[in-house]
């Protein structure tokens, strides 16, 4: 989903062009999946186009891509991004969640590589309608499909204190989440960026001097909204299941809960056996299906970091399906 925001929607940069520029961890990403002729690809956060375009060039002239995202705008400026490579590309409004419904429904039995790119993409930031950011007056809302679910000011506006306290610590690590809480709970109603922003600030300590006392509540909401910890963690064992042997898979993520569930299911389903360590005999049946391609994740080079800031804390986590029967039947 994201083009190049903290990287993976769209560069902050502006220019003159309709296209963001080069998504986060580009090479990095082209290099894991090594994508070629006459494979397909699924691109599960497709954003506006930038990685998914880098896999079709690579994949030319027979190889095909699926680009699912919930973000409807992004999609638009997805398909026209794409649009030049015809019937190569099959874009889909849809969360990746849903990607073995998709593909059993297009008629492709697997696939040959797959991408994540989680969380919300820069080009979303960008959007004071959108609500994501702190920076900017806008609508709680935080969406990513924004014709479904329940906004970030519903969330605040109905839920009690402990609610708030435990949405705030679960998914942002706030230290001080019952503070908030409480603050929330007694300004009620809010209903914009700038009153939660201006809310936070105030209730909170300002013990981070290069941190916004505002993000960890923005981030809590926004992942609370989406339940994008619980997708990522449902999704991931399905999509492995849709994968070829030989066929990669490369998530890239952006703060520690995300990389927490992704490196997890990754170390799961490389182990032969998951039982407890303390337990003497095997009694789970568990057979490994992936293959680790690196223990450590791979990270934005110093110059990437210099054009793009927001591709500091982006961690590439790839992992290759080895021979296995596969799940998703055709």
């Amino acid at each position: 989903m994201n083009d190049s925001i903290h990287g993976g929607g769209t560069s902050s940069g502006k220019d003159d062009s309709p296209v963001p520029h080069q998504p986060v961890l580009y090479h990095e990403v082209l290099e894991a999946l090594s994508p070629s002729s006459g494979r397909d690809y699924l691109d599960g956060t497709l954003g506006a186009g930038g990685h998914a375009e880098g896999i079709l060039i690579a994949s030319a002239p027979h190889g095909r891509l699926l680009g699912i995202d919930l973000d409807l705008e992004a999609l638009t400026i997805a398909r026209q991004r794409l649009m030049v490579y015809g019937d190569r590309v099959i874009i889909d409004q849809a969360s990746y969640q849903n990607a073995p419904e998709i593909l059993k429904r297009i008629g492709w039995r697997h696939v040959n590589g797959i991408l994540l790119d989680l969380g919300v993409s820069s080009m979303q930031i960008d959007q004071p309608e959108r609500g994501f950011s702190f920076m900017k007056e806008g609508p709680l809302d935080m969406r990513f499909n924004q014709s479904a679910g329940s906004s970030a000011a519903e969330l605040v506006n109905t839920l009690n204190e402990k609610q708030l306290a435990d949405i705030l610590w679960k998914f942002g690590e706030e230290r001080f989440s019952r503070r908030i809480a409480r603050a929330i709970v007694a300004a009620r109603p809010l209903h914009s960026t700038e009153e939660l922003a201006n809310l936070v600030q105030r209730a909170v300590p300002g013990y981070e001097p290069h941190l916004h006392p505002a993000t960890r509540t923005f981030q809590a909401l926004r992942i609370a909204v989406n339940q994008e910890l619980q997708v990522i963690a449902e999704a991931l064992p399905r999509l492995l299941d849709c994968l070829a042997p030989g066929g990669r898979i490369a998530v890239i993520s952006f703060h520690s809960l995300e990389d927490r569930i992704v490196k997890e299911a990754f170390r799961r389903e490389s182990r032969d056996c998951i039982c407890p360590p303390e337990q003497p005999v095997c009694t789970c049946n568990h057979t490994a299906t992936i293959r680790l391609m690196s223990r450590k994740p791979v990270t934005a080079t110093e110059r990437e970091i210099l054009e793009n800031p927001r591709s500091r804390s982006a961690r590439l986590r790839v992992a290759e399906k080895i021979e296995q029967a596969q799940s998703l039947q055709g």
